[in-house]
């Protein structure tokens, strides 16, 4: 519970980093933000009724603070209909607690504001449609990169030096040098057109799309195939680096030698004493490339079209849609402590010898 509690100080403190860098930046941008709402149908009261409304007339500090009120689950809120932070149903779900004076205090869902672009629709519900289909597409990934990743790790481990081992690294070293818009252009290309009536894959598509009548949203898993392999072939060549050179020290371990003295067979050892051992390193590798996989499937989903976080990072700024910008990477960070946590007490479990102080 103190680790617990010492990981969920800094998380805070992170995410409050995170928070202010992210406002500041954003809000040095040239040009306003009201005007970019209204377009071409702008006039003098209509941009005032927008910056009355998202709080712009008002001083940068102040901004600010509004936009630490609207994230904070705790918050306060004017009962004045024409302040900023009023305590509106359709902009904020909230329980309220007591009121002081004209200032209401209540316990709310954090508000991310509303997109630029999209007449209004929240960022939570943006980015409620959109983060699952980035889950899906990373966390296949992972699992490619991990099985494939540990089984020719453990492969040109055992048969170091050998014409199988330097096959495996050249694959490896090739992955790692590629860049992942290079893959997706190239496998999109290949596998998409010029084997389509092979592989019967599309160069584009999405997780759920329209049927041929446009009447309803279907899965097409098969469009997950050729972005989950792209994008799981960087961490892949990672895994497999990782795996083979730290397979390879722990086969050096005098436990190992032990094991052999005894009469295990080879593969016993490698199951029950050298993989678990030697999964430390992958670990830590496979937790930053979860992580980073949220934020750089940018790339290929923009290529293959798949509608997830990273397509909607790059819609958002070609339009400058800061609320979704500035929420995306808030909800990225959010994920990365999350994860980084997660892989801590993972740590214990595959190594009894790390203690969580």
């Amino acid at each position: 519970m103190s680790y617990l509690l010492n990981k969920i100080t800094y998380a805070l403190l992170t995410l409050f980093g995170v928070v202010t860098v992210i406002f500041f930046l954003f809000n040095v941008l040239p040009g306003d933000p009201a005007q970019m709402m209204l377009g071409q149908n702008e006039d003098s009261e209509q941009l005032a009724a927008i910056k009355r409304k998202y709080g712009f007339d008002k001083p940068i500090k102040t901004q600010y603070l509004y936009y630490l009120n609207d994230l904070s689950p705790i918050s306060l809120h004017s009962q004045e209909k024409g302040d900023y932070t009023f305590l509106s149903k359709g902009k904020y779900t909230a329980f309220q607690l007591f009121s002081i004076g004209r200032v209401t205090v209540v316990v709310k869902y954090p508000y991310l504001r509303e997109s630029f672009t999209k007449q209004g629709k929240k960022v939570s519900q943006v980015l409620a449609e959109t983060l699952p289909n980035t889950f899906v597409l990373a966390i296949t990934a992972i699992v490619i990169a991990l099985l494939l990743g540990i089984i020719l790790g453990i492969i040109s481990a055992l048969y170091k030096d050998h014409w199988l081992d330097k096959t495996i690294q050249i694959f490896s070293t090739f992955g790692m040098s590629v860049p992942s818009f290079f893959s997706a252009i190239l496998f999109a290309w290949f596998f998409g057109y010029i084997l389509h009536a092979y592989t019967n894959l599309e160069m584009t598509g999405s997780l759920y799309e329209l049927d041929d009548y446009g009447e309803a949203m279907h899965i097409r898993w098969k469009n997950l195939i050729l972005p989950s392999i792209v994008l799981g072939i960087r961490p892949l060549a990672v895994v497999i680096q990782l795996m083979r050179n730290s397979l390879l020290e722990v086969f050096n371990q005098d436990y190992i030698r032990t094991a052999r003295a005894k009469g295990l067979s080879e593969f016993q050892i490698i199951k029950r004493h050298a993989v678990k051992n030697a999964l430390n390193p992958v670990v830590t590798a496979i937790s930053g490339w979860f992580a980073s996989m949220l934020a750089g499937a940018v790339f290929v989903e923009y290529v293959f079209g798949w509608n997830g976080l990273g397509k909607e990072i790059v819609n958002a700024l070609n339009t400058l849609d800061l609320p979704v910008i500035m929420g995306s990477v808030l909800i990225i960070a959010l994920l990365f402590i999350i994860i980084n946590i997660f892989v801590d007490l993972i740590y214990v479990w595959l190594d009894p010898k790390v203690k969580l102080q």
